[in-house]
């Protein structure tokens, strides 16, 4: 327990800045999908019990909510935009895409404001699928066409800016789905592409009070089609006192300076065959000095990370989709089939070999909190799982509605957004009718 606690402390000193009663990013308050700190979060649930609330969406997104004081942030294309992927829509339209401000406690929704427009669908993603990012005082928003915008939390726009408009049109085949990273007032992006476009990929800096780039730096690489695709989100690991910010997708890990943008370094073999498929849409997962880094599924490779990047272990059964969760100790990986594998973070080694949930899709990554894993799939049924070395389920929980969005965990409330809802479930809910 004190190694974890060590390693807990550790990762508080570079996350965003928010409170064990938060959820203020995609990957919570850690940045890695666990809330140490959640406690009292309930176990079974349905559409009627342990329901806080529910608010009915204006229509869907593959977004997280995020969760800041007293307030949750979400975002949603608008009421008649295009249809989710499980519902048949598709044609693109020009509806707008908007952030909505909710209040915690009564699900009721404070203000709408427009993040952009031109929504379309993307295969499983909309262009509100971008997840928010807060400090507690300011939300940033991003949606897949590009558009940048920052608020306060009454809701004033405070600035804007067009990715597109300023670097060129983004070439990812399903549309961009990755979410800002926040760290010291700074945002922090990656636009990986290259299937419908020659155009270099970057990463980029921004300050998060003026909107003004702080760096940007191009990324190259070598891999053909849908390979330099990637859908994830970048990360931040400290090695001897430099915050580096990584990168995964088109073949390689990427380690770059946070302070200059400069590339200090790049991991290969995640494309070992140099496919033209091998698309990224797991973010790499940090644990200590390790980063666990997906591919399309094979190789799942854990590199060692100092000056540079050091390949220490691999498995060839790794998520695909869903990004994994760790305790510390143990590194848990579901993938989009629902089965789930075990490791040791140290060595790779197995705790508990694959074994199926329950069965379905899986496209929302899971989280870890209260000593529990939650793993939602698509078709909205929630495996609870007991965090530890022994497979052990300890519910299973179906609401109605398509779901892509990976749930939040803050304080003693759990997150869960649908195409049509969006779900405060506690077990101070009551019954909801």
């Amino acid at each position: 327990m004190t190694s974890i606690m060590l390693r807990v402390l550790l990762a508080l000193s570079i996350a965003v800045a928010a409170s064990a009663q938060d959820w203020p990013q995609w990957r919570g308050p850690l940045g890695n999908g666990v809330n140490p700190e959640a406690r009292g979060l309930p176990v079974t649930w349905s559409e009627t019990e342990n329901v806080q609330w529910k608010l009915a969406l204006p229509s869907w997104a593959a977004a997280t909510p995020i969760v800041s004081g007293d307030t949750v942030f979400v975002t949603s294309a608008e009421a008649g935009s295009v249809g989710h992927a499980g519902s048949g829509g598709g044609a693109a339209d020009k509806e707008r895409l908007l952030l909505l401000a909710v209040d915690r406690e009564t699900g009721k929704i404070r203000w709408s404001r427009v993040m952009g427009v031109g929504n379309r669908l993307g295969r499983k993603q909309n262009m509100a699928s971008p997840s928010p990012v807060t400090d507690g005082t300011t939300v940033w928003t991003t949606t897949g066409n590009g558009e940048l915008a920052a608020w306060d939390f009454s809701g004033k726009e405070l600035w804007r800016r067009d990715l597109q408009k300023d670097y060129g049109k983004f070439g990812i085949q399903f549309g961009y789905g990755s979410s800002p990273l926040l760290i010291e007032g700074k945002l922090y992006m990656q636009v990986l592409h290259g299937m419908y476009t020659d155009d270099p990929s970057y990463v980029l800096a921004l300050d998060g009070k003026t909107g003004k780039t702080l760096w940007r730096t191009e990324r190259p690489t070598d891999a053909q089609r849908e390979t330099p695709d990637s859908y994830s989100t970048p990360t931040r690991i400290e090695v001897g006192g430099r915050r580096v910010i990584l990168t995964a997708g088109a073949g390689y890990l990427t380690g770059h300076d946070a302070e200059t943008g400069r590339e200090l370094w790049r991991a290969g073999g995640l494309n070992p065959q140099n496919a033209g498929n091998y698309r990224t849409i797991a973010s790499a997962l940090v644990v200590d000095d390790l980063v666990l880094t997906p591919s399309r599924r094979r190789p799942f490779i854990a590199f060692r990370v100092d000056e540079k990047a050091e390949r220490v272990w691999s498995t060839e059964y790794g998520p695909d989709v869903p990004t994994p969760v760790s305790d510390g100790e143990r590194l848990y990986i579901i993938d989009d089939k629902g089965i789930v594998l075990c490791l040791r973070v140290k060595d790779g080694s197995v705790v508990y070999d694959r074994t199926r949930i329950e069965p379905g899709t899986y496209s929302a990554s899971p989280i870890l909190a209260d000593g529990k894993i939650y793993a939602i799939s698509e078709d909205g049924s929630t495996t609870v799982l007991a965090a530890g070395g022994e497979f052990r389920t300890l519910a299973v929980n179906k609401l109605d509605g398509y779901t892509l969005a990976s749930p939040a965990a803050a304080g003693d409330q759990l997150f869960i957004r649908t195409a049509e809802t969006l779900y405060c479930l506690s077990t101070r809910g009551g019954r909801a009718d």
